[in-house]
């Protein structure tokens, strides 16, 4: 079946119609997407990460992230991929923003916990107190292995259930929170109801305890936009989200407060524009995170595109789940 052809409003047209702005608020996350590489090769990946990419985040990068970040007001450090923990240098990175007095999330797919050689993350993780992000796009197996791989699902309740042996997500400080995709062309569900029926699920049948569930849109770009293409339906999609665009989505947006960097360190207003090379700096020199000071940042533009109406969409999107 072939999609209607769709003309997609630009995004800032959008914001002028309904008379908002989207402007900076002081920093207080930095997200830092530290390498493509990854164990799974999921479906709805705005990375296209895989276990033969190369892109990841040397020692030098490290080191001068760190060295930038440790005289900043930076409370969180997001990492993500990829599978963050297969970078070689990923133990020093956390031990030393931990050293900062700075918090530490990791958006863990929760199978590398199960892979030889990564026997140590789970302990690593709770020794250090990093906050994990878990994706579980369903709490039931069909769901999650079509979207994610065969097995997957089995290997995802093992390390919950390993994680909770620790104390994550059971009231000892260990935060551990879920995530979840749509598995294809729709809308998360509301928020609060779903995460009432994961915690009924995953507790009844397996034990298992977390702390929040965050529902987030799958982004209309790399590897997701293959999908719906190959499957006829981008055109719906994109009137979908367009369709469902909610104005009280905005000030939540998450590119408001967090400056996002890439393998490389170059700076971005979230991952979705790092992965569609839409950094911040003149081409052939973009802007790199250790060259960034806060009054500057202020006052360069948040660069937008059609992606954004997936941020903005029904109860909005962004790392951190539902905006409003």
């Amino acid at each position: 079946m072939s999609s209607p052809s769709l003309n997609v409003p630009l995004f800032e047209d959008t914001l002028a119609a309904n008379q908002l702005d989207l402007t900076r608020t002081v920093p207080r996350v930095l997200q830092l997407n530290i390498g493509k590489l990854c164990n799974l090769t999921c479906v709805h990946c705005h990375v296209n990460a895989g276990p033969r990419r190369k892109e990841i985040m040397t020692r030098e990068t490290v080191d001068r992230i760190l060295g930038w970040l440790a005289g900043t007001q930076i409370e969180v450090v997001d990492l993500t991929g990829g599978t963050p923990e297969m970078i070689p240098d990923f133990r020093h990175l956390v031990e030393q923003i931990r050293g900062m007095g700075k918090a530490v999330m990791d958006r863990c797919n929760l199978t590398i916990l199960n892979e030889p050689g990564y026997e140590w993350v789970a302990d690593f993780h709770a020794e250090h107190g990093v906050e994990i992000v878990a994706s579980m796009p369903c709490y039931c197996p069909k769901n999650v292995n079509e979207q994610r791989g065969d097995g997957v699902f089995d290997s995802s309740i093992s390390a919950l259930q390993t994680l909770n042996q620790l104390g994550y997500g059971r009231d000892t400080g260990l935060k551990l929170d879920l995530v979840y995709n749509p598995n294809g062309a729709s809308l998360p569900p509301e928020q609060g109801a779903l995460e009432a029926d994961y915690k009924r699920e995953l507790k009844s049948h397996f034990d298992i305890d977390f702390d929040h569930l965050y529902a987030i849109t799958n982004m209309p770009i790399a590897r997701f936009t293959s999908y719906l293409k190959r499957e006829g339906v981008y055109a719906d999609y994109m009137q979908l989200l367009l369709d469902h665009f909610n104005p009280h989505s905005v000030a939540g947006l998450m590119c408001r407060d967090t400056i996002n960097v890439d393998w490389e360190g170059r700076v971005y207003d979230c991952d979705f524009n790092q992965q569609l090379g839409l950094h911040h700096g003149a081409k052939p020199t973009p802007l790199k995170v250790w060259e960034l000071d806060f009054v500057n940042w202020a006052s360069l533009p948040i660069l937008t595109g059609s992606h954004c109406y997936g941020c903005t969409a029904g109860q909005g999107s962004s790392c951190g789940g539902a905006t409003v």
